[in-house]
């Protein structure tokens, strides 16, 4: 129940920061005024320098909506509202973190997006906005409390390329780390949320990911969206998975976490961080060759000693 009252207050918080941000201009910054595109699919606010972008949403929208409804073959029937942030720090200010770069309301049909962050690569604004449609799109159709949170974020990235709505060091996997190490999530850990803390937050992201990729590798894309079908259909997830993949979600998790041991291992993980290993060589190389270089200096100088000693014998 308490949970129930901090999540409500959290969304409450929310959505009367992106009322405050976008309804009240302040004093401060009333040449800046806020703005309203509607169409009949979408509902756009952002702030005057963002107009361009605002259109650009509107004109993306139509043919995300289309993919995503031929792809999970369900109806996209509703209008969400899409709010642009230029600001990073505003963007902070809603989400309480810097990890992220947008996010989505379910409930409220909203997507807010953090601007200043899709710029460059691997953030653009179509596939975050795809993401984020993803996640609305899924809980429309099933209910919070039968879709697995690892799900949810496994499936919006698979839809959008891999792109998460999480900053990450692209150089960096904390999965690879995680299974050499034996620090795994277990999967059934994450049905209901993720970790708080950034790197447990980006395993979590990945291990989705993963085992998204693992069903769809294994059993074909029909296996997936069959469980989703099941899931919308008013099964819970473990019956979902046994219906859909005639494995129980207990085997699903052993055979994938088997393929991720088998596929990174230590070569694996060697050729993966081969330029940073060479690097660290050369860097001890440069310094032995330091050292013995010290080494016969100090070695000469004191040859040169012994021999200004031997002529005052």
């Amino acid at each position: 129940m308490l949970r129930k009252v901090i999540k409500n207050s959290l969304l409450r918080y929310i959505l009367f920061s992106i009322f405050l941000i976008f309804f009240i201009p302040s004093q401060s910054c009333q040449a800046e005024q806020r703005h309203l595109i509607q169409t009949k699919e979408v509902v756009v606010l952002f702030e005057e320098p963002l107009e361009v972008v605002a259109e650009d949403v509107t004109s993306l929208y139509g043919k995300l909506k289309s993919e995503l409804e031929e792809m999970f073959r369900w109806e996209l029937d509703f209008r969400p509202t899409v709010i642009l942030v230029k600001d990073r720090k505003t963007f902070q200010k809603m989400t309480g973190n810097d990890f992220f770069v947008a996010f989505a309301v379910p409930r409220k049909k909203l997507i807010v997006i953090d601007y200043s962050k899709m710029k460059g690569n691997p953030f653009t604004l179509g596939t975050t906005l795809k993401h984020e449609l993803c996640h609305l799109l899924l809980h429309h159709h099933i209910p919070r409390s039968r879709l697995p949170k690892w799900l949810d974020e496994g499936v919006s990235q698979w839809v959008s390329d891999g792109i998460s709505e999480l900053i990450t060091d692209r150089k960096r996997s904390v999965l690879d780390e995680a299974i050499l190490s034996g620090n795994i999530i277990r999967i059934r850990r994450m049905t209901r949320r993720f970790p708080k803390d950034k790197l447990s937050l980006l395993l979590a992201y990945e291990e989705s990911k993963s085992i998204v990729q693992y069903i769809k590798e294994e059993f074909g894309e029909n296996g997936l969206l069959s469980i989703l079908d099941h899931l919308k259909n008013g099964d819970e997830a473990e019956t979902a998975i046994q219906k859909a993949l005639s494995v129980s979600f207990d085997a699903l998790e052993g055979r994938w976490y088997r393929d991720l041991k088998r596929k990174r291992t230590w070569f694996v993980y060697l050729a993966t961080h081969l330029y940073e290993i060479l690097f660290f060589l050369a860097a001890l190389t440069a310094i032995f060759g330091f050292v013995k270089l010290m080494i016969k200096k100090m070695a000469y100088k004191d040859d040169e000693e012994e021999e200004d000693d031997d002529e005052y014998l």
